[in-house]
Formats: structure tokens, sequence, C-alpha cells
């Protein structure tokens, strides 16, 4: 059995105030499919790259094998994808790649094309292949389903729970995380939790466990108000019984007789109200270890737009058409309220058509027709573009400020982002610039394409609360299986046709 150990690990990035990680203890066993949760800005990424060496904290990590990452970035995509794929495996493992190619879908054809004119899913399956050839490293993969479809989704986490050995795996996509790891890690507010199980059985404990922690703080915090002023009326009944006791009474007379009565009174007074003063202070003192791994997933607001007529889009025999690929032609019809799914794979064309419904020119065939005076709000598949601080661009992009930063804070965002750069963000923080921006608009229709790429789970919990309370007409394109299950009110379904 080979361990990772982690003791009082402690990493804080150059020019930033807030550590990553403090005392961080772990204890892992490398046969483990080890899920890796948190909210973005929690530290997976950094942890991964800590420990594959890439970046260096003060404490003990001690490896028992060589940690690799994936992604690596692929410095030349231009070369033949199999001399990229067997770049660092040991020669005598390159027999078992067409093997681990098959059982992620792959052919041995795509080989000796250039890397670079693979789609995003099927380089992604190359990769995690090229992978799992190295026996000699222990697998840390990151964030693998961003640019995988539905059936690309299922495909890898069959390979994945299929695999006799362990890796570590970072994912917020609910349904592969249970279709793959036996073991989470979750990066809690106050620390790591390690578990046993599926991401369902994590989650399902985690709830049952907050729901009992607010209930009992809410019965702490009534106990220590009802302490709290009984320790008053206490202190004021012994204080009165107290100046009896040195003669002041309410008609200023001094009653030597009762002196000693008096000074008995007083001192079980004073002890109650002690002993209630220590009861508030032992319930305060409950009540302050309660609630420290409840994720803040405060109610996010969004304001529809009520347009004149009910029927907002609607697509006739409509096919994405580009030389050398055609989609197949499909047929729909958006209405106020309706929440449109199009789903398909890598390649089908869905998101030609959401700029289609966007107003760009987009090649194609059949007819969209869009309602007049028609206002849309748009959140793009990538975000890597966004740069400089969140405050100016958000001006640039005439934005109401305070409801901006107000979302960015219930999406999990620390007030010391706001000053920094967003090149700087994880990519998951930077997705949440965007919709954040999005749920500030007030549009008709708000188009979405893959939203959650990168977004963490307890925001997605958020974003489908918000949807399912203000029920906004959305035209969206997004792979996480129990996000569309949730939330679309229908599906329409797109292929390519070669």
């Amino acid at each position: 059995m080979s361990q990772i150990t982690i003791q009082n690990l402690n990493f804080t990035y150059d020019g930033d105030h807030t550590p990553v990680f403090e005392g961080l203890d772990l204890q892992l066993d490398t046969n483990w499919k080890l899920g890796l949760v948190g909210r973005n800005g929690r530290g997976k990424t950094t942890l991964l790259r800590l420990l594959a060496r890439e970046l260096e904290g003060q404490g003990i990590v001690s490896l028992s094998q060589p940690c690799r990452r994936w992604p690596r970035p692929v410095a030349d995509p231009s070369r033949r994808t199999l001399d990229l794929l067997l770049e660092g495996v040991p020669p005598e493992e390159e027999w078992r790649l067409s093997w681990e190619l098959s059982k992620l879908g792959l052919g041995e054809e795509l080989l000796d094309r250039p890397f670079a004119t693979l789609s995003g899913g099927e380089q992604t399956r190359a990769l995690l292949a090229a992978l799992f050839l190295d026996e000699g490293t222990y697998p840390m993969v990151d964030e693998p389903t961003n640019h995988l479809d539905g059936p690309g989704r299922a495909l890898v986490a069959d390979y994945l729970r299929g695999l006799d050995r362990g890796f570590l795996l970072v994912s917020h996509d609910r349904a592969f995380l249970d279709g793959c790891v036996d073991h989470i890690l979750a990066l809690n507010p106050s620390g790591p939790e390690l578990v046993r199980g599926s991401f369902s059985s994590w989650l399902r404990d985690k709830e049952d466990r907050d729901r009992g922690e607010l209930a009992r703080n809410e019965k702490l915090k009534g106990d220590i108000r009802r302490l709290e002023q009984a320790a008053i009326d206490r202190k004021r009944k012994a204080d009165a019984v107290e100046r009896a006791k040195v003669g002041i009474s309410q008609d200023g007379i001094v009653k030597h007789g009762l002196r000693p009565y008096l000074g008995e009174k007083s001192r079980k007074g004073q002890q109650q109200r002690k002993n209630i003063e220590r009861r508030a202070e032992r319930a305060i003192q409950e009540k302050a270890g309660l609630l420290k791994d409840i994720e803040r997933a405060d109610s996010l607001k969004l304001t529809p737009l009520a347009h004149f007529s009910q029927r907002l889009l609607e697509g006739r025999e409509l096919a994405v058409s580009y030389p050398g690929m055609a989609g197949r032609p499909i047929s729909f019809t958006v209405c106020q309220g309706d929440r449109l799914c199009l789903e398909g794979g890598n390649g089908s064309g869905k998101t030609s058509l959401l700029r289609l419904a966007l107003g760009e020119e987009v090649p194609h065939t059949g007819t969209l027709l869009r309602a007049s005076g028609l206002e849309i709000s748009y959140v793009p598949q990538k975000a890597d573009h966004l740069r400089g601080g969140p405050v100016a661009w958000a001006e640039e992009q005439g934005i109401e400020m305070t409801r901006f930063l107000t979302i960015l804070r219930k999406l999990g965002f620390s007030r010391a982002l706001f000053e920094r750069d967003m090149g700087e963000y994880s990519a998951g923080q930077q997705k949440k610039v965007l919709l954040a921006a999005s749920l500030c608009q007030s549009a008709h229709l708000y188009v979405w394409d893959e939203p959650l790429n990168y977004i963490d789970l307890f925001s997605r919990m958020q974003i489908e609360e918000l949807l399912l309370q203000y029920r906004p007409t959305l035209l969206f394109v997004e792979h996480d299986r129990v996000f569309r299950e949730k939330i679309a009110t229908q599906v329409v379904c797109m292929s390519a046709s070669h």
C-alpha cells in the first residue's frame, strides 16, 4: 500500500496575503480512486501542483512515487498525435497505447493525424490514455470533463472506474464523480474532510450534518438569549439584596437584624448568577463550534423581462452548415418560460446555433425566426479572455456595480479577489464573472454556452435554485447531466451529418 503523507503544509501565493493552506495534514492511499471537491479558489489545483512539485510549500510532503498532473500543456499541437502521446512513456509500454485508446472510444487512425486536428473531446481522451500508460507515476486528473460531451463523459467515467490503479480526480460533475470514485476528499472551509464512498453519499451526509447543526444553532441562540436575560435578572435581584444587606432599603431605614439572612441570600443569588453565566458561556462555545463547514450558498436573484410575444425563437428545418460539415436539420420552438437544452456530440454545431440565435452570421440551411426587439443575455463557453480588475471590467460593460459585486460574493468570491487581475483567477472564478454579468442583466432570453465549465458544485446548486425559482427563458448547452435533468423543460438533440 503506497501512501502520500502531508504534514503541516503551508502555502501562500507570492503577493497574496491569504494563505491557501495553513497546517494542512493528510494521509492518502494511492490505490484509492479519490475525488477532490471544494469551492472555486479553495486550493484544489494548488494541491495538485504542490504534489507534482510545480510549487514549493512549507512543511513535509512525502511521496512514494512521483505525481503526474493532467492536463499538461501541449507545446506543439501541429505534431503527429502518436509522437506527442509517447513523450515520456517508457518504450516497453508503447504497445498499450492502442489498447488504452480503444477503451476510450478512439481508433488508431487518429495517431497519424496532427494533434491540432483532433476535436477537444478527442484530445482530452487521447491525453488521458497517455497519462495512464505511465505506471511509474501517480496520476492526478484536473477537471477532465470540460471539453467532453455527455457520451464522452460517460465513456471516461467507465474507463476510470475500470482501472486497476488509483488516481486523484478534480471534478465538479456530480454524475461523473459518482461514476468513477470510491473516496472523497472535500476541502471544507475549516479544513479537509476525507471519507470513503461516492460523492452522492458524502453530499447526503454533509447535508444531514448541516441541517442538524443549523437546528442546534437555532436552539442554542434561543438558549443563550434566555440565559443572558436570566443572568441580568439574577444580577438585578442580587444587587438589590446586597444594597439591603448594607442597610440601604427603600425607606432608608437600616435593618440590622436582617443582615445574616440577607448575606446568605446575596451569596446564593450571586452563585446562581455565576452558574447561569457559565451555562451561557458553554452554550456560546458550543455554538461557535457549529456551522464552520456549511457552504454559504446565499440565494441569487434574477429579473427576466416579459416580451409581448409568447414565442421568442422558432427553428424550422434548421441546420448549421460549414464546408465539410453539415448538421442534421432540427425544428424547435422557444416560448417564454421554456428552458431548452441543445444536446449533441462535439462538432454537432451547438455553439454555432447559439451564435445564430444571437443574430450572428453563421452558415446554415433552414430558417430561424426571432421575435422583434429581443433582449438577449449571453454567457460564452470560454472566459480566459478576461483581464484587468473585475470592477473596471464591469464599468466598461455598463453593469450595475453593486449588484455585480453582491452576486460574486454570493458565488464565493472573497473581497481580496476584487483587487486582483482576472487573468490570475482560476478558470472557475473567471466563468463566475461572466455568469454574474449575465445575472445582472434583465433580458427576454438568456443564452448560455456550457455555463458550468469549471464552476464548483455548490455554485451549480445555487444556479439550479435560481433558475427553478425565477424561470427565465433559457437556451443553453450543458453537459452536466444532473443540471440538465433538473433545469431543461425540453431537449433538442443535434448531430452532424457528414
